[in-house]
């Protein structure tokens, strides 16, 4: 079958219009400017132009005959995104665009056999290169035709578990008691075994360590505590033949105060890179002393605006003080962090999770936030970041990162830290035209914090029917919050608690994403004394704030000295007493262990279509204490329930059929093989018991 050309029109609001080419054509009077490129086109010109891109639609109806035209097509855009290199948008509007093009062409030279594959990929460049990033990148956008009935494009982040690695605790290879990127390396092959297919990194980048890595010195190099830029290339090469990607990330809101970007910009008033920064002059209060502009705090504690004796100013800093904001206002700082994420895509990187994205802009009134009732743990008076967070800006920066890493092969996916309020909050991440952000962490979902099978339905049916229709990114536990075994244990039954948020996160529709060291149940290990705290934050909220390093504790691999993380004297932090129990080395032995359940479903998500690519149903949403719900593909039906209470409960889940193979039980009982095939009718389930079930 044809397919059907259509003409994408972006307007210079940044908005584009769907129009099918007779239709365009036959109202071309009444529209008075088509926008291609950056130029404004003369009546004469769109006529040819629409004329042009009608003749290659034609073309591209018969893919077989030249598989190079649907990457061909792609290019007729970037080719004026190509012109226009000098726009705001940077690299997203010119080299990128240029590169999307050679990309394009390329797929064509290289896959002449599979002509769908062809178009999905000419679809997807015009597409990205559509996405209307802002009002200046609305018109570095192109028009273009798009085939509407081709193949539906299977993004391999769509399927992917996501493993997060705290590089400084992974794996230690050289003894000094941190660990480092030759240690991720020789851990690949468990990663694999273990059945993870792309892992996040926290940042490795030069950096003084305030905030132990999130204080970047240089974006675009390794941090000799950690290795070299060729033990980088060699471990996403490494990775890459095991079928694994590397997702890096990206701070986007802050630098190190040691950044030279910042060492310049608080050099003098007069210097280029000043207005890089966010600095202001302060104001006298009713005590007659100079004071910070506004009230503004920072996340962790007292004053947002640090006072510079040099230049007489104020800077911002949402953070601590040694993290001063970038000014995303500048479009010489948006040109030069689009060419950070240029720089790692260029070394192989798949993806970026993206830091504190929400705090990118500020009130430009400079208004005071409103006070909330009580006090923090640092002293200070509670308060809303009404105008210091989720500005509406945040979008225009989230549609131009998306088209500037969609401009490279390889399908790289922008992950978000985006704790938003609500769904409505959250939906508005993926962009109102799917061109911002693939997969915005759920923190809500995340932060339930108690096993609630009320509250755990409510937010995956809302998730599930966001307006975007976007995927859902799921996680429990990550480098900033206490583990999920603590949080969500009762202390009686932590393990088999540990086993339901693993089928939780492992059997619902969406990506998730794991922490080192939660498919071996570690614990959130605090310091017990201030003089061993690291995290600065622990430092200076103790003992109410306890900082994150017990959540960041070493990985465990075996019961040996210090649990096989490091040969040295001494890890960086201390090794739980737990890991003599909880380790990949003991755990790997006992079938029914919190490591075996791990495997046991990530094999299952892969082997099993419904887990895989099914769709959500939540079924019996009456029932207070379990959670149960369907995965569907096709004419395959999974159903699962979980008992988030610590009681028996018999249920009934014949809403999902009458009888189903059992995939997975827990507990498990005498024996460890469960039995072959259940009763829907009525099942059984113990304390936090757990059924996941093939329906007949």
């Amino acid at each position: 079958m044809g397919l059907k050309p259509f003409v994408i029109e972006v307007n210079s609001l940044g908005g584009w219009n769907l129009l099918a080419v007779d239709e365009r054509e036959s109202d071309m009077a009444s529209r008075q400017t088509i926008y291609f490129g950056a130029i404004e086109v003369s009546d004469m010109a769109r006529r040819c132009v629409l004329l042009g891109l009608a003749m290659a639609a034609l073309v591209m109806t018969s893919p077989a005959q030249n598989p190079k035209n649907g990457a061909h097509l792609t290019s007729v855009g970037n080719e004026a995104m190509a012109e226009n290199g000098d726009s705001k948008l940077g690299v997203g509007a010119g080299d990128a665009a240029k590169r999307a093009e050679d990309s394009a062409t390329h797929t064509g030279d290289t896959a002449p056999s599979d002509p769908a594959a062809t178009t999905a990929e000419a679809n997807k460049r015009a597409h990205e290169a559509a996405g209307g990033a802002s009002q200046d990148a609305a018109e570095a956008s192109a028009s273009m035709v798009v085939p509407m009935d081709g193949p539906a494009r299977d993004w391999w982040w769509r399927h992917a578990v996501i493993y997060e690695i705290y590089p400084r605790s992974f794996q230690d290879s050289n003894g000094d008691g941190i660990g480092d990127i030759n240690g991720i390396t020789s851990r690949l092959d468990y990663l694999k075994d273990l059945g993870i297919d792309a892992i996040w990194i926290t940042p490795m980048y030069p950096s003084p360590g305030v905030d132990y890595g999130y204080d970047i010195a240089n974006y675009t190099a390794i941090d000799p505590e950690y290795g070299t830029m060729e033990d980088f290339d060699r471990m996403v090469g490494a990775a890459k033949e095991r079928g694994i990607r590397v997702i890096m990330d990206y701070v986007i809101n802050h630098t190190s105060d040691q950044n030279p970007w910042f060492k310049e910009s608080r050099s003098s008033r007069e210097n280029p890179k000043r207005d890089w920064y966010v600095w202001k002059d302060g104001k006298i209060g009713p005590d007659g002393k100079l004071g910070p502009p506004n009230n503004w705090q920072s996340w962790f504690g007292h004053s947002a605006w640090t006072y510079d004796e040099v230049t007489k100013q104020y800077y911002y800093h949402y953070f601590y003080r040694e993290q001063p904001d970038l000014n995303w206002r500048n479009p010489e700082v948006r040109k030069a962090m689009y060419g950070v994420l240029e720089f790692w895509m260029k070394h192989g990187v798949a993806g970026f999770r993206i830091d504190a994205v929400s705090r990118l802009f500020e009130d430009p009134e400079w208004r005071d936030d409103p006070y909330l009732p009580g006090f923090n743990a640092y002293g200070d008076r509670n308060i809303r970041h009404q105008y210091t967070d989720d500005l509406p800006e945040v979008h225009d920066v989230l549609r131009e990162l998306h088209n500037v890493v969609g401009s490279y092969p390889g399908d790289q996916v922008l992950v978000t830290e985006a704790d938003e309020p609500d769904i409505a909050a959250l939906t508005k991440m993926y962009g109102a035209n799917a061109d911002e952000v693939q997969l915005p962490m759920d923190f809500q979902i995340a932060d339930v914090n108690e096993l609630s099978a009320v509250k755990f339905r409510k937010l995956f049916n809302e998730v599930e029917t966001n307006p975007a229709h976007g995927q859902p990114e799921y996680f429990f536990s990550n480098h900033d919050q206490p583990r999920q075994w603590d949080r969500y244990g009762d202390g009686i039954h932590n393990d088999q608690i540990a086993k339901l948020m693993a089928t939780l996160l492992l059997t619902t529709r969406g990506t998730p994403q794991m922490y080192y060291g939660e498919e071996i149940g570690m614990r959130t290990t605090d310091p017990t004394r201030i003089e061993d705290v690291h995290d600065p934050i622990g430092k200076l909220g103790w003992p109410k704030e306890k900082g994150r390093d017990g959540e960041r504790t070493p990985m465990q691999w075996d019961a040996g000295t210090h649990a096989g993380f490091t040969t040295g004297g001494k890890p960086w932090l201390p090794i739980p007493p737990t890991a003599a129990m909880y380790n990949v080395e003991t755990e790997s032995r006992s079938p029914d262990s919190i490591f075996s359940t791990y495997k046991r479903l990530l094999a299952l998500r892969k082997s099993e279509p419904a887990l895989r690519d099914g769709e959500y149903e939540a079924i019996d949403e009456n029932d207070t204490h379990v959670f149960a719900y369907l995965r569907k593909a096709g004419n395959e039906f999974i159903v699962v329930a979980l008992n988030m209470s610590a009681q028996p409960r018999t249920i009934s889940l014949q809403q999902a059929g009458a009888t189903a193979e059992a995939l997975y039980l827990s507990p498990s009982g005498k024996s460890t093989a469960p039995p072959e095939v259940l009763n829907l009718a009525k099942v059984t389930l113990q304390p936090f018991g757990i059924v996941v079930a093939k329906v007949k």
